[in-house]
């Protein structure tokens, strides 16, 4: 069948998204999970943990999920979304159910390796089937959407493990995260069309059709750098933010799970309207590329207040920019996705989003391993909050600087 017959109706697309969004909420409570039982005491006992070990485990699903990024990307764009993507997600679910049978540190270390193996074609599949089912002006509320999944999925994370291993333990909360989520492949596979595989010369890694054949090195180092400094914010506050509140602002579990729920929460809101407000001024007839990458840097610059709230010794004032800066950084979310989209042909995008999503958790496995590193040699969290306001200017210069209009890509997007 042909790409247009295959074209769902515009209530089944906009189901589908969301449906999409709901994955990418299961998918960050799983690998959030970790993150909140790491702050009690009793566990970092059991395991014996120093905080160089958290940033370990913290780091340790990085190391697949990056990796396996590119070779994600060639696989969908060669085979389509629905197969690999049901193929993932069910054995990241049983993956993760299993990490509540863990019985020592390398078995954990292990679990999480196994995590970021079935996870790794999440984003990939999901941005191919938005590229290839959402027009132009639909592309910034459609990934805004998407990505408020991530969002939402850690604004929940936090305090659904924390009232799970209150009401039971953590083990019990492994189990019932991980095999409840698989109720999602109901909706996928009964939902979800079968799009077209790609053409067989557009190989892994070679043929005419190749990613760097289609963006000049500038844009692409600039997408690479941005998305790092983007995510390593997010991971910061993804697998270290529960542990900051608790021992350096002294919270408790449910409190700490609370202002957590907040970040993540607003910067979901954030960017569903950012991208919807994108959307309408591209509609009105402004160029995709400079409104997108004008909602991109306006993220980058709210992120940057974390700073005031991190070296405040009001807790107030931290905990208050730890959910503004963390809810201004939103206004990225869907625009430097959506602007990939804009710049990358549809037979490509699958690999452009490979190589941008190893950059994106490639900053994850940096942020976990290093803030424990940090922390462990200065004592506090001081450092590696200045670490991450360093980062984020790099993805402000980035943005604003290395990422121009790419004529000999997507000459209608011209500004």
């Amino acid at each position: 069948m042909t790409p247009a017959a295959l074209a769902p109706t515009r209530a089944r697309k906009w189901f589908v998204v969301i449906l999409l969004a709901l994955g990418m909420v299961i998918a960050y409570v799983d690998r959030a999970n970790l993150s909140v039982v790491l702050a009690l005491p009793d566990f970092r006992q059991l395991f014996r943990l120093t905080d160089a070990d958290r940033g370990v485990l913290n780091s340790a699903f990085f190391w697949t999920y990056a990796l396996l990024q590119i070779p994600a990307g060639w696989l969908i764009d060669r085979y389509g979304a629905k197969i690999p993507y049901a193929a993932g997600f069910l054995f990241w679910g049983i993956v993760s159910a299993a990490t509540g049978l863990v019985q020592n540190v390398n078995q954990l270390i292990g679990a999480r390796l196994l995590l970021g193996i079935g996870e790794s074609v999440s984003t990939a599949a999901s941005l191919r089937w938005i590229r290839c089912n959402c027009k132009e002006e639909e592309r910034g509320l459609a990934t805004g959407i998407l990505f408020s999944g991530t969002k939402f999925g850690a604004a929940i994370g936090a305090p659904v493990t924390a009232f799970l291993v209150t009401r039971f333990n953590w083990r019990l909360m492994f189990l019932i995260t991980g095999l409840g989520g698989l109720i999602w492949l109901v909706g996928w596979v009964g939902f979800v069309e079968r799009d077209g595989a790609g053409p067989k010369r557009a190989g892994f890694g070679g043929g005419h059709l190749t990613a760097f054949n289609h963006i000049s090195p500038r844009v692409m180092s600039g997408i690479v750098l941005g998305t790092f400094a983007y995510n390593y914010f997010i991971y910061f506050c993804l697998t270290w933010l529960p542990s900051y509140l608790v021992e350096a602002r002294h919270l408790s579990l449910t409190s700490m799970s609370l202002y957590t729920m907040f970040s993540f929460g607003g910067m979901a809101v954030v960017g569903i309207l950012a991208g919807w407000a994108a959307d309408r001024l591209i509609g009105r007839g402004l160029g995709a590329v400079r409104v997108r990458k004008t909602f991109t840097i306006l993220g980058f610059v709210m992120a940057s207040t974390e700073v005031f709230g991190a070296l405040s010794g009001s807790r107030s004032v931290a905990l208050f920019f730890a959910v503004f800066s963390l809810s201004g950084l939103g206004l990225a979310t869907a625009n430097y996705w959506a602007l990939t989209q804009t710049l990358v042909p549809a037979g490509a995008i699958g690999r452009v989003v490979g190589v941008q999503n190893f950059a994106s958790n490639i900053s994850g496995a940096v942020a976990a391993f290093l803030t424990g590193w940090l922390k462990q040699i200065t004592g506090n969290y001081e450092a590696p909050m200045l670490a991450v306001l360093a980062i984020l200017l790099l993805g402000l210069f980035s943005y604003g600087w290395l990422v121009k209009t790419n004529l000999r890509m997507a000459p209608a997007a011209a500004n």
